[in-house]
């Protein structure tokens, strides 16, 4: 007897909210936006499912570089968790203004000597040369180039750019957790991005 009541502008509004909660678009995977840049909050990669850990910004002095995002198989907070967590692992990396891809390569070199004991330093220093020659490479990186930063089990660490897997996959784990401490470990890139990416803050 109510919903006889309800003029024709209220029946169709009620019709219109069911249909939004019953509609597949409600059940899609939400999207974080990282100053324009779009994070889905799940993914695939490769077969397997990742969810968004956390994503943030990337600053140098009051510049803003780069956004990213860590993907994992699970939530985890701590630099600890991260590395130790089993499966596939992913950190993406989108560049807010253009950078000169050998300077940042550079950058991730030093990331890793700060994050790295000096008795450790001699087993990466051939996945660190590798690298450089990745990024000499790219010569330069515009506004929305990605950089991705990936471990796929099976076959190893493997750096992409531009959404093109460069050079030969890294097959030492140790490797690539270097390369994560360079946003995770105690001398991070930038501690609010280490935060951001370890979830703590929104």
């Amino acid at each position: 007897m109510l919903l006889i009541k309800l003029s024709k502008q209220t029946m169709g509004l009620v019709i219109l909210t069911l249909a939004g909660l019953f509609s597949p678009l409600s059940s899609m995977a939400a999207v974080i936006d990282v100053s324009g840049v779009k994070y889905e909050d799940v993914i695939d990669q490769r077969g397997s499912k990742l969810i968004l850990n956390g994503a943030g910004i990337r600053y140098k002095a009051v510049f803003k570089v780069y956004t990213a995002g860590l993907y994992l198989q699970k939530k985890a907070s701590t630099m600890e968790d991260v590395i130790s967590m089993p499966g596939s692992k992913r950190i993406t990396l989108t560049m807010l203004r253009e950078v000169d891809s050998n300077e940042l390569g550079k950058l991730f070199t030093r990331g890793v000597e700060d994050n790295t004991p000096k008795s450790e330093m001699g087993k990466l220093i051939p996945g660190l040369i590798k690298m450089g020659q990745i990024f000499s490479d790219q010569k330069k990186l515009a506004v929305g180039d990605t950089i991705m930063v990936e471990w796929v089990p099976g076959v190893g660490g493997v750096i992409s750019a531009k959404g093109k897997p460069q050079g030969e996959p890294f097959k030492e784990p140790e490797f690539y957790n270097a390369l994560l401490r360079i946003w995770l470990g105690p001398v991070p890139a930038d501690y609010k991005l280490k935060e951001a990416l370890l979830g703590r803050t929104i």
